[in-house]
C-alpha cells in the first residue's frame, strides 16, 4: 500500500506494528500506564455517574461473558465491559495525559484493549502492542486537531474513538485497508463537547465510554467488510474540516515508528484537571520555600495558558466534587490549606470554609511565556501577595508526573493501591497481585482476569 495520504500511513502503522519493534523502555512505560489506568478505574467505583453507566452497559450486555467489568467484578461482552471500564477510569481525575495533544489516552485505549484481549484469548504481548498502537495513533491525531479543537471539543472523547479503533483493530489483526475503514467509521462517530462543565453534568464519563465503544464497534465492523471514509481526518468534509481551524496534517505521521509518543505521556499527581497542576506545583513550592500558611496569603495570581482559562474559567463556584477538580481556586485552596489535592481532600474539603475563602483569593491571568510553550510544555507560574505586603513568585518547568519529573514504579504502585482501596474497588492484597500480573504481562500467553 502506498502512503498516499497521512491517514492511510497511520492506519498502516497501527495494523503493522509488531511487539519486537517496540523498544523495551516503551513497553515498560506501557505497563506503567496500564497500572495507572487500573487504579484510576477502581477509584471510579461507587461514583454515581459511573455506576449509572456501568448499570446501563451491563444491563444491555449479557449477564456474563469473557470480558471483565472491573468495578463490579463481573463478566460481560467486550462492548459492555469496554464501555463500563472506560466510564469508570475517567472519574477520579487521576488517569494519564499527553501534554502536546491534551489527550487522556489510557481511558479510551486500555478498556477496549483489555476487554477484547480477554474475549479473543490474546497474549499479554499482543495487548501491550495494541495499546501502543492506540497511544501512537491517538496522540498524533490529537496533535493534528490542534488547540482550536480542544477549545470546544473534549479531545479524549473525539480523538479517543479512533485511538480505540486502532487498539481493537490491532487485536483483531486487521490489515492496513481494513484499519483505514475502522478509522473512518470511528471518526464519523467522534463526539464530546465541553459544555457539560458549565452545568457540572455527567458527560465526561459518557465521552470515554462512547469513545471506547465506538472504536471497538468500528474495528469489529471493519473486520466484517464494513467500509468507512478513507480520509476521515483530513478530507474536505472530515474531522479537521468540521472540528478545527488550525489542523496540521504533518502531525499525523510525525516520527511514526521512531518517536514513541506513548513515552511522552504524563502521570497525574494531583486528583484534579491537569490544567491546574502546574500552578499547584508552583504554589506548593512557593509556600514551602517561604514557610507560608494559607492565612499568610492575601492573593494568588496563577499565570496560565489560554487552554486553562477556556476549561477552568467557567467554574467559579463548584457545586460538586467533580466540578471542584476544574476550579483553579479550589485546587490551590486545598494545596494551601491541606498541603495536597488528593481524592480524600476533595471529598472532605472542596467546599470547606477555609478552602472556599482561599479560592476567592485566586485569579487566573494569561501569561505569554506559559501560553507560548503550551501544549508542548506546561509551565507553572504563580505570584503571591502576602498579608504583610510582600510579592513572591515561583515557577515549575515540569509538573510532577511529566516525563522529566516522572513517578517511579514504587510511586506508581503506591498511587495504584491508594486508588484501588479508595472506595473499596480492591483490597491492597488484590491490587498487589494485579500489579504483579501487569509487570509480567509481556510474558503472559493469555490475558486473564486482572482481579479475582
Amino acid at each position: 500500500m502506498h502512503d498516499d495520504h497521512p491517514t492511510q500511513a497511520l492506519a498502516a502503522f497501527a495494523a503493522g506494528l509488531r511487539f519486537d519493534r517496540i523498544p523495551a523502555p516503551v513497553l515498560r512505560r506501557a505497563e506503567d500506564l496500564m497500572l495507572d489506568w487500573l487504579g484510576s478505574t477502581l477509584a471510579g467505583k461507587g461514583a454515581r455517574p459511573v455506576e449509572s453507566l456501568v448499570r446501563f452497559h451491563t444491563m444491555m450486555g449479557p449477564a456474563d461473558g469473557p470480558s471483565e467489568v472491573l468495578v463490579h467484578r463481573s463478566g460481560s461482552s467486550p462492548l459492555a465491559a469496554a464501555m463500563a471500564n472506560a466510564a469508570a477510569s475517567h472519574f477520579a481525575e487521576q488517569d494519564d495525559v499527553h501534554n502536546g495533544s491534551v489527550f487522556h489516552p489510557a481511558a479510551v485505549v486500555f478498556p477496549p484493549a483489555l476487554a477484547v484481549a480477554q474475549a479473543l484469548g490474546r497474549s499479554g504481548a499482543e495487548l501491550l502492542t495494541a495499546a501502543v498502537a492506540g497511544y501512537e495513533v491517538g496522540i498524533r491525531i490529537g496533535e493534528f486537531m490542534g488547540r482550536s479543537h480542544y477549545r470546544i471539543f473534549h479531545t479524549t472523547g473525539t480523538v479517543g474513538s479512533i485511538a480505540a479503533a486502532a487498539t481493537v483493530g490491532h487485536l483483531l489483526r486487521l490489515d492496513a485497508a481494513q484499519m483505514l475503514h475502522a478509522f473512518g467509521s470511528a471518526g464519523t462517530q467522534a463526539a464530546g463537547l465541553w459544555e457539560f462543565l458549565r452545568d457540572a453534568a455527567d458527560s465526561k464519563q459518557l465521552h470515554t465510554a462512547h469513545a471506547a465503544g465506538t472504536g471497538l464497534t468500528a474495528a469489529y465492523l471493519a473486520a466484517d467488510g464494513f467500509t468507512g471514509a478513507r480520509r476521515i481526518l483530513d478530507g474536505a468534509q472530515g474531522m479537521a474540516a468540521g472540528m478545527s481551524t488550525d489542523a496540521d496534517p504533518r502531525k499525523l505521521t510525525d516520527g511514526l515508528g521512531t518517536r514513541w509518543a506513548l513515552a511522552e505521556t504524563s502521570f497525574k499527581f494531583h486528583a484534579s484537571c491537569r490544567h491546574t497542576h502546574p500552578a499547584a506545583d508552583a504554589l506548593q513550592r512557593l509556600m514551602r520555600d517561604h514557610r507560608l500558611t494559607a492565612g499568610d496569603v492575601a492573593s494568588v495570581t496563577a499565570q496560565v495558558h489560554q487552554g486553562a482559562i477556556d476549561v477552568l474559567g467557567p467554574v467559579t463556584d463548584p457545586q460538586t466534587v467533580h466540578q471542584g477538580k476544574f476550579s483553579m481556586g479550589t485546587v490551590l485552596g486545598l494545596i494551601a490549606v491541606h498541603g495536597q489535592a488528593g481524592l480524600t481532600e476533595f471529598d472532605a474539603f472542596y467546599r470547606a470554609p477555609a478552602v472556599a475563602a482561599f479560592r476567592d483569593k485566586v485569579r487566573m491571568q494569561l501569561d505569554d511565556e506559559v501560553d507560548g510553550a503550551y501544549p508542548a510544555r506546561w509551565i507553572g507560574k504563580v505570584e503571591v501577595t502576602t498579608a504583610d505586603g510582600r510579592v513572591l513568585a515561583a515557577r515549575v518547568d515540569e509538573p510532577k508526573g511529566d516525563p522529566g519529573n516522572t513517578l517511579s514504579r514504587a510511586e506508581l504502585e503506591d498511587k495504584a493501591v491508594r486508588l484501588a482501596t479508595y472506595r473499596g474497588g480492591a483490597t491492597e492484597a488484590e491490587m498487589r497481585e494485579a500489579i504483579a500480573r501487569i509487570w509480567s504481562l509481556a510474558e503472559a500467553p493469555v490475558v486473564g482476569r486482572l482481579l479475582p
